[in-house]
């Protein structure tokens, strides 16, 4: 026989426990059949019938995981909304941090450009593990730990009406790059930059003896800057806490930098041999001040716009 019901049920009995399927064949196809009966009863031709009941029964891999007791999905509910949670948690942050890391120690490796796309491709991978481990640990939980200590929902637990964001993602975006590309210059022009000596051979644009603390520092200061950036996109708002952490970031980098610019410590000093400009009268002191007052407005201007949003958000 191979009826509409034989086959019904083959699909069905594939997919429940061996020990089973003599008892489920039997219930199912008494079902069926007391189902097409009585639609038969009614006039409707047994064809027909047949063929509305298996429909009504529905995907028969459906109907042999209700009978075998089995789920049909990865993560339940009991821990889906926790893995989501953690998965946009980790994913916005980690491979972000870590692409940047990776690119920078590329671009000290003198791998320039190629170093950019060294990061994205780490980052990327990084992004994927994260989201296969985060996955498969918290499906093996829920098939063998089921609800094990997680605390009852409670109206306490409801958020905030959403406010007006004062962060936008085109902004954190836009900044988060800046500082990347920022970070990824300082050992690039060590390598490659506009200025080469008559053999061809670079001059970088700062002092290398910088790169005995200076540079460094400076580097990790913007990095702090760019994992800054994201945490403050994901509060969504200024707070004076927020701006606390931005002033000293920002006097962080900038103060450094004034110094280093006023006391000639921060351009190459072979420079001079190659842009004669540079190396007429008073000329280079006059770029370091110019350096180090366009920090100060800057710093300056960031500062008051920073704090009067924040009073403004917070009035």
């Amino acid at each position: 026989m191979n009826t509409l019901t034989d086959r019904y049920l083959a699909a069905t009995l594939r997919s429940v426990p061996t020990q089973r399927r003599d008892e489920i064949a039997t219930e199912l196809r008494a079902s069926i059949e007391d189902m097409i009966e009585g639609r038969t009863d009614g006039g409707q031709d047994a064809t027909t019938a047949e063929r509305e009941v298996l429909t009504e029964l529905g995907n028969p891999d459906v109907l042999a995981a209700r009978y075998a007791d089995r789920r049909l999905q990865l993560i339940g509910p009991t821990y889906y909304l926790v893995w989501l949670r953690l998965l946009k948690l980790l994913i916005s942050l980690v491979p972000a941090i870590v692409g940047t890391v990776v690119a920078v120690v590329d671009v000290a490796d003198g791998k320039g450009f190629g170093a950019i796309g060294s990061g994205i491709g780490v980052a990327i991978e990084v992004a994927v593990q994260i989201a296969f481990w985060l996955t498969l640990t918290f499906a093996l939980i829920d098939r063998f730990h089921p609800v094990s200590g997680l605390p009852d929902w409670t109206v306490d637990q409801l958020p905030d009406v959403p406010a007006h964001r004062d962060i936008s993602l085109a902004d954190t975006i836009a900044s988060v790059v800046m500082l990347v590309a920022t970070i990824g210059y300082l050992p690039f022009q060590h390598y490659q930059s506009w200025v080469h000596e008559t053999d061809g051979s670079n001059i970088p644009i700062l002092d290398p003896a910088l790169w005995s603390f200076w540079l460094p520092a400076l580097m990790v200061v913007l990095l702090a800057t760019a994992v800054f950036e994201i945490v403050k996109y994901r509060i969504g708002h200024w707070n004076w806490r927020l701006f606390g952490v931005k002033a000293l970031l920002s006097l962080a980098f900038s103060l450094p930098l004034t110094w280093l610019a006023l006391s000639d410590r921060l351009l190459n000093p072979a420079l001079g041999d190659r842009l004669s400009w540079l190396a007429e009268g008073d000329n280079r002191n006059t770029l370091g001040a110019a350096i180090a007052v366009g920090t100060a407005v800057i710093l300056v201007w960031d500062l008051i716009d920073t704090s009067t949003k924040t009073r403004r958000r917070t009035a």
